[in-house]
Order: C-alpha cells, then structure tokens, then sequence
C-alpha cells in the first residue's frame, strides 16, 4: 500500500468558511483526557497513551507523542463529589512534568483537599 502526502494551506468548507492550516497545526490540541480517578478509568482521551494513578488526587497523563519541549499548556476541569463542593485541577509541582507526562492534582475548591475526581485535562504545545 503506498503513502502520499497531502500539502495544503487552507482547509475550505462548502458552508462554514474557510481556516488556515497553520491554526489547525499550532492551535488545536494535541492531547485530551477525560479520567476517573475514582475508579480509575479513562473515560476518553485522544493521543494519551495511558493514565498513572499515584495517589489520592494525584495522577500522571502519559501521552502518546512527544512534545518538542515541557514548555507546553495544560488546562482543565473537575467534577466536584455530589453534595460536597466544586472540584479543580492544577499541576502537581511536586512532580517535574516531562516533555510525554504531565503530573495533575484534583482538589475541591472550598478547602483544597486533594480528592479522587472526575476530571479532563486538555495539552496544547508543538509535539517533538
């Protein structure tokens, strides 16, 4: 089976309007991960080659590609628990994130206790 190569610089839609390529390759995503750490499972992801449970509210996103440097972003969401509070996600500085994982804790807002949560966390940065 052969392999071509496809080169354009704009996408074009028949109603939506046209995007430049260039914002395809360095706006969009390069990794997602929806994840229940309760259980823990991953619910869906997207070039996220595995999920590391530490601790209580601590995990490791492992991602399929590279990036080209630890420089990249990651941001996110959590579920607060029923009847409880809201929930947050933030990077585990205690864990130097590396250029494939990115160390995150899950904590309720009102106190800040780190706690097992459902959350999704999204990584945009140049892949290696």
């Amino acid at each position: 089976m052969a392999f071509g190569t496809l080169k354009a610089d704009t996408l074009t839609h028949s109603t939506a309007g046209s995007l430049d390529t260039n914002y395809v390759v360095n706006g969009s995503a390069k990794a997602w991960v929806n994840y229940n750490q309760a259980t823990p499972t991953t619910v869906d992801s997207f070039s996220v080659s595995s999920v590391t449970d530490s601790t209580t509210g601590q995990y490791k996103i492992n991602v399929s590609t590279a990036f080209n440097n630890s420089g990249y972003s990651c941001s996110g969401t959590a579920k607060g628990e029923a009847g409880v509070s809201l929930g947050r996600i933030s990077e585990d500085h205690d864990n130097s994130r590396t250029t494939s994982q990115m160390p995150i804790i899950t904590s309720r807002t009102s106190d800040g206790a780190y706690r097992d949560l459902v959350s999704s966390a999204t990584i945009h940065g140049d892949l290696a």
